[in-house]
């Protein structure tokens, strides 16, 4: 085994699904955390993104974090990689794109606690082919994982992302609400109306066009 290899093989366990915690806090009273898609929200949507030359914020990507990180909210990431069930590319290259994500976020002063990635997919190559793995988006496995691995109390905690399944993983796993980002090269209104069926499950959704207006939205975490 390769010096790279063990560097991210440690992160991918026996069901194939990524779980690292970048942060571990003192494991005491349940706190909220704020979970987060990573294409599309945090970095730009390039299409099954896999080089570190590629990855590039979205705008406001930084200032959202550094705000729940201020107030203490740990920043879970969870994202579906069907590129790496596809064959598309690896989790060496996953685990590249993702130093190059945290580094842009050092450098405003912004960090992650936990990443979560789910390479299953209906349509990819085995060992990852499964119908509906229980941690891909939107059902809720990852975010029970960080539930369990940080103490999370879902029922205070929020999701954002750049599409509806996004949410609907927050609603399965029992979160509060989510917040629809119309940031992601996506069918927005696709998007727009599966959020507004998530809502009318007494799901709490709120949209916004950019992740600088969901700044406003951060407060609610604490309520």
């Amino acid at each position: 085994m390769t010096r790279r290899a063990a560097e991210w093989e440690e992160f991918v366990d026996a069901d194939g699904v990524w779980r690292q915690v970048l942060r571990q806090r003192a494991l005491g009273e349940s706190s909220r955390a704020l979970f987060l898609d990573r294409d599309g929200t945090i970095v730009e949507e390039v299409g099954h993104l896999c080089r570190e030359q590629d990855v590039r914020l979205v705008r406001g990507a930084d200032s959202l974090i550094a705000a729940a990180n201020r107030a203490e909210v740990p920043v879970v990431v969870v994202s579906n990689q069907s590129g790496i069930g596809r064959r598309l590319f690896d989790w060496s290259e996953f685990a590249a794109v993702q130093r190059r994500m945290l580094d842009l976020l050092a450098a405003e002063g912004a960090h992650i606690d936990a990443v979560f990635a789910c390479p299953h997919h209906a349509d990819a190559e085995e060992p990852w082919r499964h119908a509906d793995h229980p941690a891909r988006k939107p059902n809720p496995l990852m975010l029970h994982d960080a539930a369990r691995l940080l103490s999370i109390a879902l029922e205070r905690s929020w999701i954002a992302g750049d599409r509806a399944s996004d949410l609907a993983a927050g609603r399965n796993a029992g979160l509060e609400g989510g917040l629809l980002v119309l940031s992601g090269n996506v069918d927005q209104p696709g998007e727009l109306r599966g959020a507004q069926v998530l809502a009318a499950t007494r799901f709490r959704v709120f949209v916004a066009p950019s992740l600088v207006d969901v700044l406003e939205v951060v407060p609610l975490l604490g309520r």
